[in-house]
């Protein structure tokens, strides 16, 4: 069976590790598998194609802060990715994020609704059923029809145009009578989320997202304690974003807040993610930088004993699985998918933005008055529910349903 992988990057973030690991599941399994992909480095390694070049990335960018439509440019890269299509002749075609600048999105899904190829479309965000938006938040309009953008100018872009009803209406036509389609999410609350829309009729299935268990398990983690001069009768908190602590989307505005709270608690917050210069940063936050090496990240989760996540909205959240895997439970708040990803004794969460009741019951877990899974409890949790392995059998029983 050949199947075509089309996201936004590759290797790189979520969507571009879960892509590389389907890729690379069904080369191993004699099947053969491509990459398609907009943006990021070049991948030198058999059937990975990047199809967008950077300057055409670059103009779709400033079109769409000009004109406020975006997923309308990119011709000459969509041409290229449907000509690879043609010489590949995938039997299944399997998309992943097209937002991003780089494919002109309506015309490719027109493409595909007339191909006759088999699609699965994985929802790692709300953006097919909204006029832009990856993320609605508290913003209801895509359940009848969205206009009068309130996040005009949050990613991506529009500096003085708001089409987002224009490009709502275009999704939705295009996706009316697409019977050759398949939907997924990552989470129930996301499938929850896409009953209420204009694809509430389509075939839509839960597939969690995967992680490599052979990176993410627990380890021995005392060197690095060490390292970073965290005495052993401190408690760790760990929060993990691809960011930095003005990142808002991320909740880091909260982490400094909770840190201000902790003071005198002997308790240090590590911070895996972009270093940020920030003016009297509390001195019980560690930054660290960012991590690419996964064991050495793994060991960041191991040498945890809370793992906080602070993000606005998140329609699952790898980081809660990657901690879990690490035999780490999870604190945060309510923000979408988290606490379905570590439901109730693999973790606890508590209205969004609510700092105060976030130190508290951080407080009552140091305390023993509220009780979580071990941590071998807590490892073998994630084994079940978000290997790799799973994720890749669940995904080729749907490439090869009938």
């Amino acid at each position: 069976m050949k199947v075509l992988l089309i996201n936004s990057v590759c290797k790189t973030g979520s969507t571009g590790k879960i892509v590389y690991d389907l890729y690379t599941e069904l080369n191993k399994n004699d099947h053969e598998a491509a990459i398609c992909y907009g943006r990021g480095q070049k991948v030198k390694e058999h059937n990975i194609y990047k199809f967008s070049s950077n300057w055409e990335v670059y103009l779709h960018v400033l079109l769409t802060k000009i004109t406020g439509l975006t997923g309308c440019y990119s011709y000459f890269a969509t041409r290229k990715l449907i000509k690879f299509i043609e010489k590949f002749q995938p039997d299944v075609i399997h998309l992943h994020s097209i937002i991003g600048y780089f494919v002109n999105d309506v015309f490719l899904l027109k493409y595909l609704k007339n191909s006759g190829v088999k699609i699965i479309c994985t929802l790692h965000s709300e953006e097919f059923y909204t006029g832009k938006c990856g993320y609605t938040y508290e913003c209801n309009k895509w359940l009848k029809e969205c206009g009068n953008c309130p996040q005009r100018k949050v990613y991506p872009e529009s500096l003085f145009f708001d089409f987002t009803n224009l490009m709502f209406c275009r999704k939705k036509k295009v996706m009316s009578n697409f019977n050759n389609i398949i939907l997924t999410t990552p989470s129930k609350w996301l499938v929850d989320r896409v009953k209420l829309s204009f694809l509430k009729n389509k075939n839509i299935k839960i597939i969690h997202n995967g992680i490599d268990l052979t990176d993410f398990h627990i380890y021995n983690a005392n060197e690095l304690r060490k390292n970073l001069k965290i005495y052993e009768s401190e408690k760790i908190l760990l929060h993990v974003t691809p960011y930095n602590l003005l990142n808002e989307r991320k909740g880091g505005k909260y982490i400094i807040e909770l840190a201000r709270k902790l003071e005198g608690k002997n308790i240090k917050i590590v911070v895996v993610g972009e270093k940020t210069d920030i003016d009297d940063l509390p001195e019980n936050i560690i930054q660290v930088g960012k991590v690419y090496d996964k064991c050495l990240l793994a060991k960041y989760y191991s040498m945890a004993d809370l793992m906080v996540i602070t993000s606005k909205k998140e329609t699952f959240s790898m980081v809660c699985a990657e901690s879990l895997a690490c035999g780490i439970p999870v604190i945060g708040f309510e923000a979408g998918a988290p606490s379905e990803v570590a439901p109730n004794g693999y973790g606890v969460f508590v209205k969004y933005g609510d700092v105060e009741l976030l130190r508290k019951k951080i407080l009552d877990y140091f305390s023993g008055s509220i009780k979580l899974k071990s941590k071998k409890e807590c490892e073998n949790f994630a084994k079940e529910e978000y290997s790799r392995k799973k994720m890749f059998y669940r995904y080729l029983s749907l490439y090869c349903y009938k």
